[in-house]
């Protein structure tokens, strides 16, 4: 008889039991919690405004990472952002992108503006792109990561947008 797993996360707080199924090396799904419960202290006092990002964003070997689909970031974008799709997120497109894990990186994501449901369709909030790219790159040994904190409709944004296609 195969017997659960049961995991705990923060103070022991969430706790989910886990069926024994067959083992896989590649996946680590206990090692993937405790690292998103080491990503989320680490990422609570990461969270800046817009005016801290836009400063941010222009002090020299700061990267603007996007996340999106490619297709969304062609269709509008921080202006200087460079894209990496989450699901290109991978030991060797990280090393080629972002090759120094101290370079300062500025994440955001499609729920970090309100009115633009083309270039930024709302996601679930507990399933915004910002809170799995922060721990992937967290994963990846990345620790100067900070993230656009508020929601600002696009049309009021400070920030300066581009195209890639027309």
């Amino acid at each position: 008889m195969k017997h659960p797993i049961l995991l705990c996360g923060l103070a022991g707080v969430t706790c989910v039991a886990l069926a024994q199924a067959p083992a896989n090396p590649a996946i680590d799904m206990p090692g993937y919690l405790r690292v998103a419960n080491q990503a989320a202290l680490h990422r609570e006092s990461r969270r800046v405004s817009e005016e801290e990002f836009i400063r941010m964003s222009r002090e020299p070997g700061t990267v603007v990472l996007d996340a999106r689909s490619k297709e969304r970031f062609d269709e509008l974008h921080v202006r200087g952002a460079i894209n990496l799709s989450f699901p290109d997120i991978a030991v060797e497109s990280l090393a080629k992108t972002i090759p120094d894990k101290a370079t300062r990186i500025l994440i955001y994501c499609n729920n970090n503006f309100a009115n633009a449901p083309g270039p930024f369709p709302e996601k679930k909030v507990s399933a915004a792109l910002n809170i799995s790219t922060y721990i992937a790159l967290y994963n990846y040994g990345y620790r100067d990561v900070y993230e656009l904190g508020p929601l600002v409709d696009l049309k009021d944004s400070k920030l300066e947008f581009e195209r890639t296609r027309y």
